[in-house]
């Protein structure tokens, strides 16, 4: 789903892809990092931003932006609009989003030492999703995610993996849901510990220790609060304190909104320290009985934060996503971290703009301006394609998106949450080079099999614009 080509899934496509990477000999410069035609100039932003010719230019205004965040949630059926589910849920909306989500495994899976996990424990990770309890119809119950929080595929911890000694591909890791996203409480494990909720673009499993329900006021009037304050760095921290251990040192993604709170006197402690040089912020805490409650938090005014979202601007776009440039490859924001598709989308999301979790949707949403390929296009159109990448538009294909940052030296280039690259020399061998974090990397000449290229398996580009 976000992770570059299974072998099973790499193999389908090169029986069906035409041979087109044979040619595909690349003339950049090798530096020492095997990273073809990428120095220490490229690897900052600033190297990027020199090569726009208007870097302040709106992209996008912030009604416009608004409008297409609207369209995404009336139109893209992988988005859930909280506001708009009904009073109560009837059993077989419940067990469809958990059914949807995965079946039972087929395949053979392994633990972290490589030993197969056995079928028997399998199955009662299933049977506790507990399908069986799901009463007829329930009042639509409200929660609040209270820290950076594991979304699972289901109701179990357990990491498990395709096969041994591939320990970074957990196979129940869904995604992560931040401080203050806003869920719907669909079901619960049959030991309670697990929570199957619904976020606005998300429904999965999650531990009940992460959410705190509260009424649907509560809940969903926490994001209309004003003013707030706009997560713009990679990872910001709130404050230590002793005094309140629940809001202590909370880690906020980018793109993470908080409010701010005014009402309280200046020259009075937050948390047993001044706030005259922190924002004085409202978090969701997680009472002794589950239920939600707010505090405040301190954020220093020197961490990474803005008064509102960012402008979509090219400067913006680059700035932002060098902010994760070295970070390790974390599926599902797993190792602290985040995917390709949680990397473009933490991105935009800074911007304001909301996009669907994952590849699979994000490429195809109904909400985008898009350019789509089919097993019909040609090399020579989808080569088109490529030349005519502008900054910030979003290159799909199975399983993976980059982030275009534009051309230069006649060819594109993208910065991506990546496992690796691979590409021709000039002797005919092929290079691999592991990366497994955010890089930098010419487009054309990276390799998805022997003889296919990236380009080839282009599904589509989507392009935000008006």
């Amino acid at each position: 789903m976000r992770i570059l080509l299974s072998s099973a899934l790499l193999a389908l496509l090169l029986a069906a892809s035409p041979v087109q990477a044979r040619d595909q000999v690349s003339t950049l410069p090798v530096p020492p990092s095997g990273v073809l035609g990428v120095g220490d100039a490229q690897l900052t932003p600033q190297f990027w931003i020199g090569l726009q010719s208007q870097p302040d230019r709106e992209i996008m205004s912030r009604r416009q932006i608004e409008a297409q965040n609207a369209a995404l949630f009336a139109q893209d059926k992988s988005m859930h609009d909280l506001r708009k589910l009904p009073a109560t849920l009837g059993a077989a909306q419940v067990r469809g989003w958990i059914e949807d989500l995965a079946d039972a495994p087929t395949k053979p899976l392994y633990d972290v030492d490589g030993k197969p996990v056995p079928q028997a424990t399998l199955e009662g990770i299933v049977a506790a999703r507990a399908l069986d309890t799901i009463p007829a119809s329930q009042k639509t119950r409200y929660g609040m995610v209270v820290r950076r929080a594991a979304l699972r595929t289901f109701p179990t911890t357990l990491r498990v993996f395709s096969r041994p000694g591939d320990t970074d591909i957990d196979r129940f890791q869904e995604t992560a849901e931040f401080p203050g996203t806003p869920v719907v409480i669909a079901h619960a494990s049959r030991d309670g510990r697990w929570l199957f909720v619904v976020s606005p673009r998300y429904a999965a499993w999650t531990e009940a220790s992460n959410i705190a329900e509260g009424s649907r006021d509560a809940v969903l009037g926490y994001a209309d609060k004003t003013p707030y304050r706009i997560v713009t760095g990679a990872k910001v921290y709130t404050v230590y304190t002793r005094e309140a251990p629940a809001v202590s040192q909370m880690e906020l993604d980018m793109g993470t909104r908080v409010p701010v709170l005014t009402d309280l006197a200046a020259d009075q402690a937050v948390n047993g320290q001044t706030p005259y040089a922190a924002h004085v912020v409202e978090l969701p805490v997680r009472k002794a009985d589950g239920s939600l409650a707010f505090s405040p938090a301190l954020i220093q005014k020197n961490a990474d934060t803005a008064p509102d979202y960012l402008p979509l601007t090219p400067r913006n776009l680059i700035t932002q996503a060098f902010k994760f440039l070295g970070e390790r490859y974390g599926w599902g924001h797993a190792y602290d971290g985040r995917d390709c598709s949680g990397f473009v989308s933490d991105v935009y999301r800074s911007m304001g703009v909301q996009m669907p979790r994952n590849t699979s949707s994000q490429g195809v949403s109904p909400a985008f301006a898009k350019r789509t390929f089919t097993k019909s296009s040609s090399h020579e159109e989808r080569l088109q394609a490529a030349h005519a990448l502008e900054l910030g538009d979003l290159v799909y294909i199975p399983g993976h998106v980059m982030l275009s940052l534009g051309q230069w030296k006649g060819q594109p280039w993208v910065i991506h949450d990546v496992l690796g690259m691979s590409y021709r020399t000039a002797d005919g061998s092929i290079r691999h080079v592991k990366l497994n974090a955010v890089s930098v990397t010419p487009l054309l000449p990276m390799l998805a099999g022997k003889d296919s290229t990236f380009i080839d398996h282009m599904t589509s580009n989507v392009r935000m614009r008006p």
